[in-house]
This record gives structure tokens, C-alpha cells and sequence, in this order.
């Protein structure tokens, strides 16, 4: 009886060591590269070199992205997903929030409205409508939300946005210390975290370096329009005349937003668009930099999926893509701040017929990329199908 006992306990020892030998790909660390998969988008994509994009960190980001424990508050749970949803580019959109302004666990709301998380990879010059978080960003440090992440992750990068979003009060209002404790406790984060850094350390470093991953991992680049620029279809007429208008001073949309040459539909830069005369009060360049030049300038958003994205502009104040035409081609306001490539601001706009407003919607309706908000790598991997 005893000798079978023997043999029995030997027998569970070797199934257990053979399960877990190194040479199981689920037991090792092997750090594959992501292949983003986009040949013909600008080479210089936004990697740090101490966080290289992964097979397995991509998708133990993805794990985090939609995890509710985030928060470190399980009666109040949220995760990234909560607000940057797949359906909408990764914004919030008007569904929930109508007013285009998320409310964190605090109920206080954001300072401004979202920004897609789409193509960000290729982002070089920071991160939120005022460029907060940027690469030589040394002035603010995680002191202010009395983040426990290493100097690196000081507003600098994507890192430096998962655990200010954590933090911060207008998003989830939570305890990072406590939302690293949550996340140690499930076993299955053991596993997936050496696999992405060998390592089973789980803090917030590691979590927000994968978290960063996935969000970069977030490429859309299947439109209508890349399509056409492939040779795979062909652009109706009406389509075809809003694409003159974008890249003409027609209606002078290429000098902010780019063209097919630049296929991210953004130059990533802060410009002042004539929205405004008065900035006071704004999170415009001008609160980051303190360069008077700089009022009331913010990011130019991507045009990729803008039928996805409304609210627009940094405070939402347009709620369809007609209005925010209208405004181009009727409600430029001069100042002296305004970017000298809005031409048609020194005559209020650009003044098209309806014929060519429609024109151009059409054309913009052509960036839109189904196949991303709808990709299965990029969804809540918690649902089970």
C-alpha cells in the first residue's frame, strides 16, 4: 500500500515538472516581437526602448485594458475600457455621456473630452489635447498623485497615462498600491506576466508598460479610402471631389490634418484653429508650456474613424460632423493666436456650397474603418463567446 503511494506521489511529481518544463511555450519567457502589420505608415513609431512591443505583452495588456480591479476599489470598479470603448475608436462616445464628458469614480468630470486611442503608436509629439505627457517632460513627476512608478514614467509617455488615469481624480479616483494587490491576488496574472517580462513581480511599472502595449497594438488602417490607395476599390464621384477639397486650399483641411501621403490623417501638432477668442481657463498648449503663442492651441485629432468619434473638439461642443463643416466653412473667429496655415480664417471661413460640404463628408465618411471596431484582438477578452 505504502510502495503504491510511492509510486502514486512520483507519478503526480513528473506530470507536474513535465507540464511545466521549459521546454512548454505557456511555462517560458520568450519575448516574440508584435508585428503592428502596417508597411506603407511613417517608420518612426513611439517605442520606448525599455518597454518593446510583445506578443505576450500586447495581450496581457489587452487582459488589463478591460480589467474592472484597476480602480483598486471593488465596490466601485472600472477599467480603461469603461470609458475608451472599442465601438466608439476607443472614446466614450455620446451614448452614456451625451455631453461628450466622462464622470471618474469621484463624479467629478474630465477636464475635456476624449481623444481616440487609434494609431497613437506613431505619436511622437505627447499625449492629450495640451501635449501633457511628452517625452521631455521633467517638470511634473508622479508626486502628484504620489504614484509609486519609477522617474521614466513621469508624464512622459502612454506608461505615465495608465497610472495617472488610475489616480486621478476626474477618472477612476483609485489607489494604485491597492489595485497592484488586487490584480497579485488572481493566479492567472502569475503566468501571464512572466510571460510578457520574466518576471512574476506584478507592480505598476510592469502593468503599465503592458497596458501601453496594447494601446499600441490599437492600428486601424482598413478604411474605404486605404482601400482605394491599395487599388482594391474605387471612390464614388462625390467622394473623389471631397478629397480635392481636403487636399487643396479648397477647404484647406491637409495643412493640420495630413494627407494620403501621411496616412494618420493628423501631423500630431497643437495648432489654434479660430475656435476661440477668449482662452481663459482652458488646458490649452499655452497651461503646459507657458508660451503666449501657444493660447488656445491643442492637438489635431485624427480624422480616422470621425464617424465614430463625436463629440468634437477639445470641449465637445459640436456634436454631428455637419456642425463641425459648418464651422470650418462659416465660424472662424480671428486673433492673434491662430496658426498662419488656417488661411480662411482672415475671411471667416471657407465659405463652400452645400454641394461641396456634402462632398467632403463624403470623403471623411471614407476613413472610417469598420474592421477596427470590430476586431476581435482589440475586445474584452473577459466575455466569453
Amino acid at each position: 500500500m505504502c510502495v503504491n503511494r510511492i509510486y502514486l506521489i512520483l507519478g503526480l511529481l513528473v506530470c507536474f515538472l513535465v507540464s511545466c518544463a521549459p521546454k512548454m511555450p505557456e511555462c517560458e519567457y520568450i519575448p516574440v516581437p508584435y508585428d503592428i502589420g502596417v508597411p506603407y505608415f511613417p517608420d518612426s513609431v513611439n517605442i520606448p526602448q525599455n518597454n518593446p512591443m510583445t506578443i505576450r505583452g500586447v495581450e496581457l495588456g489587452r487582459y488589463l485594458f478591460y480589467d474592472e480591479r484597476l480602480s483598486g476599489d471593488v465596490s466601485k470598479p472600472m477599467s480603461c475600457a469603461t470609458c475608451h470603448k472599442q465601438k466608439f475608436s476607443f472614446e466614450c462616445g455620446m451614448e452614456e455621456f451625451p455631453d461628450g464628458f466622462p464622470v471618474g469614480n469621484s463624479g467629478i468630470k474630465t477636464k475635456h473630452v476624449m481623444l481616440p486611442l487609434v494609431n497613437l503608436v506613431w505619436n511622437n509629439n505627447g499625449y492629450f489635447w495640451n501635449g501633457l505627457l511628452n517625452k521631455n517632460n521633467r517638470k511634473l513627476g508622479s508626486k502628484t498623485y504620489h504614484v509609486p512608478a519609477d522617474s521614466i514614467y513621469n508624464q512622459t509617455n502612454i506608461e505615465s497615462a495608465v497610472w495617472m488615469a488610475i489616480a486621478a481624480p476626474h477618472e477612476m479616483d483609485g489607489n494604485i498600491n491597492k489595485a497592484v494587490k488586487l490584480i497579485k491576488k488572481d493566479s492567472f496574472y502569475r503566468q501571464k506576466f512572466y510571460q510578457a517580462f520574466g518576471t512574476f513581480d506584478i507592480n505598476i511599472n510592469l502593468i503599465s508598460k503592458a497596458i501601453a502595449q496594447f494601446i499600441r497594438s490599437l492600428v486601424s488602417f482598413n478604411s474605404k479610402f486605404d482601400m482605394f490607395m491599395d487599388g482594391k476599390v474605387q471612390l464614388t464621384q462625390q467622394e473623389m471631389r471631397g478629397l480635392v477639397l481636403f487636399t487643396t486650399e479648397g477647404a484647406d483641411c491637409f495643412h493640420c490634418h495630413g494627407s494620403p501621403a501621411l496616412p494618420l490623417w493628423t501631423t500630431n501638432l497643437f495648432m489654434n484653429n479660430a475656435k476661440d477668442i477668449d482662452f481663459e481657463g482652458q488646458s490649452d498648449r499655452f497651461s503646459v508650456t507657458g508660451n503666449i503663442m501657444d493660447k488656445g492651441k491643442y492637438r489635431v485629432p485624427t480624422l480616422r474613424n470621425i464617424e465614430f468619434t463625436a463629440p468634437y473638439m477639445h470641449d465637445g461642443r459640436f456634436k454631428t460632423l455637419d456642425e463641425v463643416l459648418e464651422f470650418y466653412n462659416n465660424g472662424l473667429k480671428r486673433s492673434p493666436f491662430i496658426d498662419p496655415l488656417a488661411i480662411n480664417a482672415n475671411h471667416g471661413g471657407a465659405h463652400l456650397s452645400q454641394s461641396d460640404l456634402n462632398a467632403l463628408k463624403a470623403f471623411l465618411l471614407t476613413l472610417s474603418d469598420t474592421s477596427f471596431i470590430n476586431n476581435p484582438r482589440f475586445s474584452n477578452p473577459w466575455i466569453k463567446k
